[in-house]
């Protein structure tokens, strides 16, 4: 339980750091007040209560999503790989 839960956690903050760095990235390519004011400006701007609620919803969206694909793999190879449900017979 305590793996899961650590696991989570560090997913759902690279996500969110993920986020957080592609608003940084169009922040300081597309906004001409961020070339001209300076990286923290351009920090101040993109580190709002608005986009720290959308940065959170979409990691735990993104989380839920990627352990439901990991899920459904786990059991398909659980599936496919006993040979007493293919022919009926051990070995």
């Amino acid at each position: 339980m305590k793996n899961k839960l650590w696991r989570a956690l560090v997913e759902v903050g690279f996500i969110i750091f993920l986020f957080y760095s592609n608003l940084l990235m169009g922040e300081m390519e597309s906004s001409s007040a961020g070339r001209d004011k300076g990286i923290w400006w351009d920090l101040h701007d993109i580190f709002t209560w608005k986009n720290f609620t959308v940065a959170v919803v979409a990691a735990l969206i993104g989380y839920l999503l990627v352990e439901r694909l990991r899920d459904g793999a786990r059991d398909d190879g659980k599936k496919q790989s006993s040979p007493v449900e293919k022919n009926g017979s051990p070995g």
